[in-house]
């Protein structure tokens, strides 16, 4: 394998992992405000502490999975979908774009989460998991 797509798909792998990692360490260490996101843009309320700490700690589990590179398919594949659910639940914020810029960050990252889950038989730089 071309040695530039191998170092490529692992800083995809590796720099989404850091964003899904911060979005997860919010649920742990700030619940009460994770749970009014949940509220605001996937319209479930009532969010206890403890059901933000068992989200928390499952996505946590399955991102460690995902920058380990196991379970590809599973793991990759979570993080498309629970990106793209997020992306997608905050369109009223791409209605007005110059007042909610930081948003349009999502799209190009749920591109790079399609191209990782896409190619994820060839990520195999600094995994864990079966080639």
């Amino acid at each position: 394998m071309d040695n530039r797509l191998a170092v490529s798909l692992l800083v995809l792998r590796v720099s989404i992992f850091v964003v899904m990692l911060f979005w997860t360490l919010h649920k742990l260490l700030a619940p009460e405000a994770a749970a009014g996101i949940f509220e605001s843009f996937y319209y479930i309320e009532g969010m206890s502490e403890i059901a933000m700490y068992a989200v928390g700690i499952t996505q946590l589990v399955i991102e460690i999975a995902f920058v380990l590179g196991l379970f590809r398919f599973w793991t990759y594949g979570f993080v498309l979908l629970t990106h793209g659910i997020s992306t997608l639940s905050s369109w009223q914020q791409y209605l007005d774009p110059f007042n909610n810029m930081l948003f349009l960050a999502a799209i190009p990252m749920l591109g790079a989460c399609w191209v990782l889950f896409m190619l994820r038989d060839q990520d195999r730089l600094l995994t864990l998991g079966r080639p």
